[in-house]
């Protein structure tokens, strides 16, 4: 039965489920919500999800909400992408709830500000703050490739999957690949594994569709 993930492009924590899901070369399908006109929050997507949410995994009776889980259901189902042993799957979880909430919290609410809302809303002081954010979260990500290939053990994870979330997207949001010369380089061995797709390319829904 093909796996239907409700995302849309834009998304960069749904990006991260479509991501593992595509690597894993699980069958799946991706189901657009059209979020930019309230698809969200609508009575039929909150009795699929009430946490008013993308992305959300239907996997047969198996409902399941949140990037991470949905990356520890691939994984489960797969046995790819997780730590080789008991300590490297906890570094595996700790870099995932690191950028729930050091990376892609902030970084999503920044270029979500910044690009996204009409230019006369964008409140600047917001902005300010959580630029500051992004950039500090930025620099941890840089010390953790220092000398490696990957966040955990010698082959890609969940963890990398999930802390590259926001960082193919073209819309600017303080993040300039040159400046950071391991998460550059770690990006590109990304995009290099069999079956990578740029997020505009994996899941229905992009900037250009609404212009």
């Amino acid at each position: 039965m093909t796996i239907r993930l409700y995302c849309f492009g834009e998304s960069g924590n749904a990006y991260k489920a479509a991501l593992a899901l595509e690597l894993a070369e699980m069958d799946w399908a991706p189901v657009y919500v059209d979020f930019f006109n309230g698809a969200a929050r609508s009575a039929e997507f909150l009795a699929l999800n009430p946490m008013g949410e993308v992305p959300v995994m239907v996997d047969g009776r198996l409902i399941l909400s949140q990037s991470g889980a949905i990356q520890r259901h691939v994984t489960e189902r797969t046995g790819r992408f997780g730590g080789r042993d008991a300590d490297e799957d906890r570094e595996v979880l700790r870099w995932m709830f690191w950028d729930n909430h050091k990376m892609s919290g902030q970084a999503g609410a920044l270029r979500f500000l910044m690009n996204f809302l009409p230019e006369q809303k964008r409140p600047e002081p917001v902005i300010g703050w959580l630029s500051g954010r992004v950039q500090a979260a930025l620099a941890t990500l840089e010390r953790g490739l220092d000398g490696r290939a990957w966040l955990v053990g010698d082959g890609p994870t969940t963890a990398d999957f999930s802390c590259c979330g926001y960082l193919y997207y073209p819309e600017p949001f303080g993040f300039d690949r040159a400046d950071w010369p391991n998460i550059d380089a770690w990006l590109d061995r990304i995009a290099a594994l069999p079956g990578w797709k740029h997020p505009y390319d994996l899941m229905p829904g992009s900037p250009a569709d609404r212009a």
